[in-house]
């Protein structure tokens, strides 16, 4: 997108992906079949926890949506065929196309080209409660410069597709803080379109809910383009916290970077990770690395660590994944305790630092600050401490 108009995006490269790691995507939901949990896609998601979200009939709400818009930035309501018009991916499982479907009003969001933002644009998206779907399309002109924060809090079962067109030339970094209540359900779709040259840079936060189930896909439209995915998430008793992550490297000249790390401890805790990175024969001399790294506190939480690469092409810069996941580094702990700190804090200290590399990548301090935050309220919650020789038998 080379400014905003009214012209349709071009959209991606739409060669069929012939993996059962890519489900075909559509804007029907009748395409959809109910999921049983056994599909690759579903299972490590505990369905019972969230089929209500997959059911069209209901009454159903939106978030209510508080911003800061500044000028020149507008926002109107998206209906279902404007977003099939101007969107360019379409939802990839029957949560999102349920969301996508729903007769509530969605949000277009615009950003005018050559705009440069100084401060970030934050959006507080509450929930009251009830089955809840969001319809979003993010619209950002050539060569546009801003910093986009979603705050997700309250206690709606939220359902939603999210488009983000980001054009030629442009900047954007993206956060978005998952801060439910506790009892909260989110299960999202964020999608991506870089342009020519542009650099997005996202950043997710997963802390809050009962259960978190979010798929964020990115596409090139251009070449020369750079993207960089960092996330956090702590996962507590009974929560479950699932990041799907899928990059389709269809253009050539073009980087991307991923950074996930996640934090449990409780019974039952669960996170799962799985990561996508797709070069396609056409993306000759991309480069790309994607990391999952994952810290358990107690026993009885369990993780899910997935990388994969798939790649068409033998003329690329690079490529390569790791995933990493274990518990508390004795040592670590030893060195801590042996200048006086008690136990306690230097295990809160060992998961502040595991956690401040990724925040502070974000370099907008009133950002940081409230990630932050979270992460010092999550902190109250750690473990009490175990004895340092069972650690180090583990």
């Amino acid at each position: 997108m080379s400014e905003l108009t009214d012209v349709a995006p071009s959209g991606q490269d739409a060669a069929v992906l012939n993996s059962h790691l890519h489900p075909m995507a559509s804007y029907e939901l009748s395409d959809f079949p109910t999921p049983n949990g056994k599909e690759e896609v579903w299972r490590f998601t505990p369905i019972e926890r969230l089929a209500h979200l997959f059911e069209p009939h209901g009454a159903p709400e939106t978030l209510q949506w508080r911003a800061n818009y500044p000028t020149g930035v507008t926002i109107g309501e998206l209906s279902v065929a404007e977003a099939v018009q101007y969107g360019f991916q379409a939802p990839f499982d029957i949560a999102a196309a349920n969301a996508f479907n729903q007769e509530v009003s969605g949000t277009k969001i615009q950003i005018p080209a050559e705009t440069e933002l100084v401060e970030p644009i934050v959006i507080d998206a509450a929930g009251a409660g009830g089955r809840s779907f969001g319809r979003v399309l993010i619209r950002i002109g050539r060569n546009a410069k801003l910093t986009l924060v979603i705050r997700y809090r309250g206690r709606a079962h939220y359902s939603e597709w999210l488009n983000v067109d980001v054009g030629e030339g442009a900047q954007l970094t993206f956060v978005s803080i998952h801060d439910w209540d506790f009892d909260a359900v989110h299960v999202g779709q964020q999608s991506f379109q870089i342009g020519k040259d542009a650099q997005v840079k996202t950043v997710t936060a997963s802390v809050g809910g009962d259960l978190i189930r979010l798929t964020q896909t990115a596409t090139f439209s251009g070449t020369g383009a750079e993207l960089e995915l960092f996330g956090i998430y702590f996962v507590d008793a009974g929560q479950h916290i699932e990041h799907r992550l899928f990059i389709d490297h269809n253009q050539p000249n073009t980087t991307s970077n991923v950074d996930y790390r996640g934090v449990l401890q409780g019974s039952k805790a669960q996170g799962v990770w799985v990561g996508d990175v797709l070069i396609r024969k056409a993306a000759e001399n991309t480069a790309t690395y994607e990391s999952n790294k994952n810290l358990l506190l107690t026993k009885g939480c369990r993780v899910e660590s997935v990388p994969n690469l798939e790649i068409e092409t033998g003329v690329i810069r690079g490529a390569g994944h790791a995933s990493a996941t274990g518990h508390f580094d004795a040592e670590q702990l030893f060195y801590l305790r042996s200048r006086g700190i008690p136990e306690i804090e230097a295990r809160r200290l060992v998961v502040y630092g595991f956690f401040a590399d990724i925040i502070r990548r974000i370099q907008l301090p009133e950002v940081e600050a409230r990630l932050f935050e979270v992460l010092e309220s999550e902190l109250e919650t750690i473990a009490p401490p175990v004895n340092l020789d069972a650690i180090e038998r583990l």
